[in-house]
């Protein structure tokens, strides 16, 4: 068990001050399809040269796949998917990354992997308009620059308690910063990590349905890819310990979701 440890009173205020000025700028930008308030400490041409830059670097490090089908399907849904996306001065690009991993990620800007591992599972265009949809929902959330400006607060509420315990024996000084790395991994870190992910779900679904594909295909995919993780043998670590929810969590919130992405369902 992890005892919750109290700072000293006299040295509250300096940590409080660094948490209030985040909060207050937590204001300063808003997610639009779910009207949650947002931590934004970079500029959106900071976030997206962050991205192109990683992106960058990781097509030279990871190999490509050059497979024609496959990447003609991933830029077809990608496009698709993009059209209904609200991202201003997007960079839209999708590459398929040769790895057994059954994963997909997005970085700032528009810049989308799909590794081909988890091609088995999509089995089909709409099973892949899933991934892709809660890819791109994480660009246009701004969920990339949002986790760095999170981690920047943390650091700085981090450094205002040791600055507050620098005259208090090493031990003490210790175990405070333990306990508030503790604190924040699994008070905040984590499960704001999950409410992103939770997000990504959300916005995906109603981006698939408006691209023309049916969300119910969503579930089915999430069904399949609870099954492969149960055949990989790893139940995986306790739900607070995760950055992302559980898969029976996940089915059940798009389960709630449904409707609202059915009646945005065009099929083309």
């Amino acid at each position: 068990m992890i005892r919750r440890m109290s700072m000293p009173q006299a040295h509250q205020p300096a940590v409080w001050l660094v948490l209030s000025l985040a909060a207050w700028l937590a204001g300063c930008a808003t997610v639009g399809e779910t009207g949650r308030r947002q931590l934004m400490l970079l500029t959106p041409g900071e976030e997206m040269t962050l991205g192109l830059t990683s992106f960058e670097k990781l097509k030279k490090e990871l190999p490509i796949n050059r497979d024609p089908a496959l990447n003609a399907q991933v830029q077809r849904v990608g496009k698709r998917i993009a059209a209904v996306a609200q991202l201003p001065n997007a960079q839209w690009e999708f590459v398929v990354f040769e790895s057994k991993e059954a994963n997909a990620f997005c970085l700032p800007g528009g810049k989308i992997g799909i590794y081909t591992g988890i091609l088995p599972i999509t089995q089909n265009d709409a099973g892949l308009a899933a991934v892709m949809g809660h890819e791109v929902a994480h660009a246009t959330a701004r969920h990339g620059a949002e986790r760095v400006s999170e981690a920047v607060a943390i650091e700085m509420a981090g450094q205002a308690l040791g600055a507050s315990l620098s005259g208090k024996d090493p031990k003490v000084q210790a175990a405070a910063m333990t306990a508030y790395g503790l604190g924040a991994t699994l008070g905040r870190t984590l499960p704001h990590s999950r409410k992103q992910e939770e997000e990504a779900d959300y916005i995906g679904l109603k981006y698939m349905a408006r691209a023309g594909y049916d969300p119910a295909e969503a579930i089915r995919f999430w069904e399949r890819f609870a099954a492969y993780n149960r055949q990989q043998g790893g139940s995986g670590p306790p739900w607070f310990l995760r950055t992302h929810p559980l898969d029976e969590k996940r089915i059940e919130k798009l389960r709630q979701w449904l409707p609202q992405a059915q009646a945005e369902y065009r099929p083309q």
